[in-house]
């Protein structure tokens, strides 16, 4: 205790840091209370806020939205739009070419690409503004003030896009002058918002059964803290490969001949499988309206169904494997270590050093993606189990995988301000590791 108490005393003392935090702190809690503000022309009194299930493609986008989305607040769509047009432009970096120029073209590159993000992010925002009105008239008509009906459609989209950009302004804030990545830091705490009252459900779901359910509360939070220990295993988990650099004389001067280590992580690709897997895994819960398919739309909506976790947990799988190929390029890494005169020791340059690191990250993979698919289909378990649907979701999926990783990247940044001036780290032995996210797409 004693430690912890200094630590917070040097973090504290850090004049950059804490002006990090006191900022990080106040956007954020600007943004927790934009979320309560409610649309001009909705009777917040009447509105319904059960929205979709837990499970449910609303449960999530609510989730992301920190309660926003069921709440019809202003900030309904929150960050998610500026997030969806970052994971296309980081997909048409990879797939269209002259994308590929920019990227390539250093800093003037990226703000080509930021700029673009920006304005396809005002078009999704606009496209998903009308749908969500239209979301509003069918779940929410008796909460619309019938003198404003005529206008609530243009009101809210231009209320919603501007708060969507209000939103990409704060973030944007807090990657510049905070800590860690804004949108990362948004998403999580609009997570983190939900968690307090799912807590509160579940204690009262399980005291209502006596010492027995009291008992079982304990043990679940036991198994959710052991959850989070291995998923901080699964996030900073690399497989290092040697690399020597030969040596270089400069005049009396020796360069190089240094021995490193490439890392290779063992879940390269992020939480974006998951994402992916759960837009394809909603697909067919549109077909709930026919009567042959009802069935099949019966068991894509619940996410503790077996059917439904064996399907999802093979497109974690595939999804983890087809998005890993298209953001880790071993022949580039071959070409970088040729051009800086670094080899793998007992590999050829060239080509053969391609083949040998594409077969360790094909190995390294396949348990990361089989890890990965376990952590996607952890809350249909403890769903099973008896957990209450809310709080079922912080033991695996998306939202915990964002949740400890935008935690990691904050501590790490934490750490290398403590280390920059001579104290000691946060922890005792060994540094904590982030996810290194350089773009908004890769952070979640």
């Amino acid at each position: 205790m004693k430690k912890f108490i200094q630590t917070l005393k040097n973090i504290w003392s850090i004049e950059e840091l804490r002006s990090k935090i006191l900022v990080t702190l106040t956007l954020v809690a600007v943004y927790r209370l934009g979320t309560h503000i409610v649309l001009p022309g909705m009777n917040p009194t009447l509105i319904n806020t059960a929205g979709g299930g837990a499970g449910s493609i609303i449960g999530l986008i609510d989730a992301f939205a920190g309660g926003a989305f069921n709440q019809a607040s202003i900030l309904a769509l929150g960050i998610m739009p500026y997030i969806s047009a970052s994971i296309f432009m980081q997909l048409m970096t990879i797939l269209y070419p002259p994308f590929q120029k920019l990227q390539k073209e250093g800093e003037s590159g990226r703000k080509k690409i930021n700029q673009y993000t920006r304005y396809l992010a005002v078009f999704v925002t606009i496209l998903q503004a009308n749908a969500y009105v239209s979301y509003l008239h069918q779940t929410n008509s008796a909460a619309m003030i019938a003198g404003f009906r005529d206008l609530f459609r243009i009101s809210t989209t231009v209320i919603l896009t501007g708060g969507t950009l209000f939103v990409m302004w704060l973030s944007e804030r807090i990657t510049d002058k905070g800590l860690g990545n804004g949108s990362s830091v948004i998403i999580m705490v609009g997570i983190l918002a939900r968690l307090p009252q799912s807590i509160w459900q579940e204690w009262g779901a399980q005291s209502a059964k006596g010492g027995a359910g009291l008992l079982y509360f304990v043990i679940m939070l036991a198994v959710l803290v052991a959850i989070i220990m291995g998923l901080i295993v699964l996030i900073q988990g690399v497989r290092k490969i040697p690399v020597q650099y030969a040596k270089q004389i400069v005049g009396n001067r020796q360069f190089g001949g240094a021995r490193q280590f490439l890392p290779m992580k063992v879940n390269s690709a992020g939480v974006m499988p998951i994402i992916f897997a759960q837009a394809i895994m909603f697909l067919p819960t549109l077909l709930s309206g026919f009567e042959t398919t009802k069935g099949v739309a019966r068991v894509f909506s619940d996410h503790s169904n077996p059917w439904y976790m064996v399907v999802y947990a093979v497109m974690v799988i595939g999804f983890t494997f087809l998005y890993t190929a298209l953001i880790f390029n071993p022949k580039q890494i071959a070409d970088d270590l040729k051009r800086n005169n670094g080899f793998i020791p007992g590999v050829k340059p060239g080509q053969p050093t391609a083949d040998y690191i594409g077969a360790v990250m094909d190995k390294i993979t396949l348990p990361g993606a089989v890890l990965l698919a376990v952590v996607g289909i952890l809350p249909g378990f403890a769903q099973r189990l008896g957990i209450q649907p809310g709080f079922s979701t912080f033991f695996g999926g998306t939202s915990l995988l964002i949740m400890v990783g935008v935690i990691l990247d904050t501590l790490q940044q934490i750490e290398t301000q403590l280390l920059m001036r001579q104290y000691d780290g946060l922890m005792k032995s060994g540094r904590i590791q982030g996810r290194q996210t350089v773009s908004p797409a890769s952070s979640i």
